[in-house]
């Protein structure tokens, strides 16, 4: 294979890269260390980063590119033109098997008639049979036994799946804790520790079940049914997490900086500084954004089609546009942050310790680097868990109403989009719409239930709230 990494994979990668360090960083200093453990201590705000780590690890392996090589058997160094993914390659089931057109979920028969020519040569309507979705079976009466018997097979995967990720992670506890993994699993099973260890391992035994079920199931049915072009359904779904993850994260990387440098220099030095700051947010935010998105959006898109030759691929195009929208919701949605920061900084300037710096000649950029960022860290963090959620739900809304992700790009915003004229079918086509919803729903839903965790661990109130 050819490694390729787009322009968003290394963004993202970064990122995932910077978590990990700041990670490592933080368990070695207590005051950072210190509300970590707090969020570890809150049940469930762990199951729901358990939750969140699933869609991460997708997220990461829907990031790593390559051009597969090509098994003609002449020239081994030829490669397909066509970019996918390690989750690509695993899932190449899902991602191969196209039918013709709609399907409902785990149906063996299309979902609308065709003309089909029988045995004797005669044409006559019917459901035809689907190519690829339940293929194995002679006829319908077979496919409820052939169910049960592969999702028990599925309960048993999961529940291997789940053996060997619990004894790896006792593994790895009974590593730090020197301690014998059969104490280590003791203490897991029975909750003995601030971590709760039950709830976790609880959680990762239902998304194991729910990965040994869609393993077992399908490479031999479409689970979710298929779209208009025949396209599991499931497989745009799982594809869509990348996407959503994408949003969520590299608007941050482009906010942050806006945010926290503004936010804080308006706040700290006051004056005509301050009010520049404040009069630029405030004229930002009187802007509605979505104005700003879709003319950003459009001139992006003349950009592209009087430059095509620049992009050598489909892929490269809707990278492009991914990461130019991450970049237009980063500059619209900075402003709530840097009013927060601009509050707290007038607070922290007037602190007794900040003071004394400025009196002993501590220079400005000294003390903003020392005593005003660590102290508004806080805000920052709590903000950040909590405009994920908000941003993939404007991945949604955008790409609904056609100024968002390229629509050759799988996004649950393009799903929705493309559902509206299903549901005006009769009979209804409405898997497609269900099933963007539900990931939509438990992706949002982990990341608030997370955000509260972290918004009770961080905010310094609450924390003396808590210890009275």
């Amino acid at each position: 294979m050819k490694p390729v990494l787009l322009t968003t994979d290394i963004l993202f990668l970064g990122l995932v890269s910077a978590a990990i360090f700041y990670a490592w960083y933080a368990s070695r200093h207590e005051h950072l260390s210190a509300p970590w453990r707090e969020v570890k201590r809150n049940r469930m705000g762990m199951s729901a980063a358990v939750v969140l780590a699933t869609f991460l690890t997708i997220g990461i392996l829907d990031s790593l590119h390559f051009y597969p090589r090509l098994n003609d058997g002449e020239n081994n160094n030829n490669y397909s033109t066509e970019l996918i993914s390690v989750f690509d390659a695993l899932v190449t089931p899902m991602r191969t098997q196209v039918e013709k057109t709609y399907s409902a979920p785990f149906a063996i028969f299309a979902f609308a008639k065709e003309n089909v020519e029988l045995a004797n040569g005669k044409t006559a309507r019917e459901f035809p049979r689907l190519k690829f979705g339940g293929a194995h079976l002679q006829s319908l009466d077979e496919r409820a036994p052939d169910l049960l018997k592969k999702s028990v097979l599925g309960i048993v995967t999961g529940v291997c799946i789940w053996v060997a990720l619990l004894a790896l992670l006792v593994g790895l506890l009974s590593i730090a804790r020197k301690s014998s993994m059969r104490v280590t699993l003791s203490t897991v099973l029975r909750g003995d520790s601030d971590t709760p260890w039950r709830v976790i391992v609880s959680t990762l035994a239902v998304i194991a079940v729910i990965v040994g079920m869609v393993i077992q199931l399908s490479p031999h049915y479409h689970m979710f049914g298929t779209d208009k072009v025949g396209t599991d359904v499931l497989y745009q779904t799982l594809k869509s997490i990348r996407t959503g993850l994408m949003i969520g994260t590299l608007t941050t990387l482009v906010m942050l900086p806006f945010a926290m440098i503004l936010g804080i220099m308006a706040g700290y030095f006051k004056g005509w500084i301050d009010d520049v700051i404040q009069y630029l947010y405030t004229t930002l935010s009187s802007i509605p954004s979505v104005l700003l998105i879709a003319a950003a959006a459009l001139i992006l898109d003349a950009y592209m089609i009087r430059n095509a030759e620049s992009f050598s691929s489909l892929v490269a195009r809707a990278d492009l546009r991914l990461l130019a929208l991450c970049v237009i919701l980063g500059i619209t949605s900075w402003t709530g942050l840097c009013r927060l920061l601009r509050g707290e900084t007038l607070k922290l300037r007037e602190i007794s310790f900040v003071e004394s710096a400025r009196a002993f000649g501590v220079s400005h950029s000294t003390i903003i680097a020392r005593h005003m960022v660590p102290n508004v860290m806080h805000i920052v963090m709590i903000s950040i868990v909590l405009d994920f959620s908000g941003l993939v739900l404007a991945e949604a809304a955008l790409s609904y109403i056609n100024i968002g992700v390229d629509p050759t790009m799988e996004s649950w915003g393009n799903m929705i989009n493309s559902a509206r004229l299903e549901l005006a079918r009769e009979p209804l086509v409405w898997w497609s719409l269900c099933a963007a919803f539900v990931f939509m729903f438990v992706l949002v839903l982990a990341a608030n239930i997370f955000a509260d965790a972290v918004r009770d661990a961080f905010d310094p109130r609450l924390r003396v709230v808590h210890a009275h």
